[in-house]
């Protein structure tokens, strides 16, 4: 079975790094489960707000500077669900995008603290928020 993103996941898109918009658009291609893009870019307001609910745990997130986004599986007439075994396919599929276009990628649900299973973004190191790699389209 095959997937494809629907408008509203595109336009999730907008202000993403190109280089991660490649590997969700690549995932979608190849994953076993279907899955929509929930958050891109972020607005400082909005962080705050996701801190004060406890839902992140950093004011810092990579997400203000469009380096990652927020997946989330979607199984039919169910909408978006939270079963983290459909997550562990999902990262396999956006990890094995990720390595076939050679674009380094980490997941929220490797973390060994506060485990973030639809998180994916592109690492510090490689994408600093400053510089020519930050070309956000």
């Amino acid at each position: 079975m095959s997937f494809h993103l629907s408008v509203r996941s595109l336009e999730r898109l907008r202000g993403v790094h190109p280089d991660l918009k490649s590997v969700v658009k690549r995932a979608i291609e190849i994953t076993p489960v279907d899955f929509s893009v929930l958050t891109g870019l972020r607005s400082p307001a909005r962080q705050k707000e996701l801190l004060a609910q406890g839902k992140t745990t950093t004011l810092n997130s990579r997400h203000l500077t469009g380096h990652a986004v927020d997946l989330g599986v979607y199984v039919a007439g169910k909408g978006i669900v939270w079963d983290w075994k459909l997550y562990v396919k999902l990262a396999k599929a956006v990890k094995s995008a990720a390595k076939e276009l050679g674009i380094p990628i980490e997941w929220g649900g490797d973390w060994k603290h506060f485990k973030d299973g639809p998180h994916f973004q592109l690492p510090w190191s490689q994408y600093p928020v400053y510089g020519d790699d930050n070309e956000l389209s």
